[in-house]
């Protein structure tokens, strides 16, 4: 095994076995992502890990609802047809023995601060808030814990697409910490294929550029 081949083996898994995940393994997931960057070392994040699978139909039925709730908002038909077909792409955990919930907590970015205070535009202000410190502080936590994962023999696929229904789901886990909010999950467990693969990646070319 090559020193860099785990990062190769991470992959989007969306069927998987009828195999719990290890208790151990589990935890050694979430001390890889809390081993992870953040800014001003905040550690924002928490995990919120369901393992019970009668729950985990009722969140399939939470995105389920809330997708067709989302289409009968608009006449557009095409808009409407494009929202119902993503409704298994957003439900595609129901198969999971496990999913891992992230959630968000606050970040205080001094930088917005100074610039509401000299009364700064909105788009002085978006250009800042788009960078969304702690957005990218959770990212790099549930990276370092699917790249674990992926080492352990664990199948993962980030998920962001149900955000329609996170609300919901918030509401369902019944998981409360003050300022917290849900921000990406993944279903977690071993993968029903043994041949994985991923989408072609764009060449080096096409996404560097070197300045000396």
């Amino acid at each position: 095994m090559q020193p860099l081949d785990f990062i190769y083996q991470r992959h989007s898994v969306r069927k998987f076995k009828n195999q719990d995940v290890d208790p151990t393994h589990l935890q050694e997931m979430i001390k890889a992502a809390i081993h992870a960057p953040s800014g001003k070392n905040v550690q924002n994040w928490h995990f919120v890990v369901l393992n019970n699978k009668e729950k985990i139909q009722d969140i399939v039925k939470i995105v389920e609802k809330q997708n067709d709730t989302l289409a009968s908002w608009t006449n557009d038909e095409n808009l409407k047809k494009e929202i119902l077909k993503f409704k298994s792409f957003h439900t595609v955990f129901r198969g999971a023995p496990s999913l891992v919930f992230v959630f968000a907590g606050p970040y205080r970015d001094m930088a917005v601060d100074a610039y509401k205070a000299r009364n700064a535009s909105s788009e002085e202000i978006h250009s800042l808030l788009r960078v969304a410190p702690a957005i990218q502080n959770i990212s790099a936590a549930l990276e370092n814990l699917m790249l674990t994962a992926a080492a352990l023999g664990y199948g993962t696929c980030w998920m962001t697409g149900p955000a329609y229904a996170f609300n919901e789901i918030h509401q369902y886990l019944g998981f409360e910490k003050e300022g917290y909010f849900l921000a990406a999950m993944t279903p977690l467990g071993v993968p029903e294929e043994k041949e994985l693969s991923s989408p072609p990646r764009k060449s080096i070319d096409e996404i560097l550029t070197i300045i000396d």
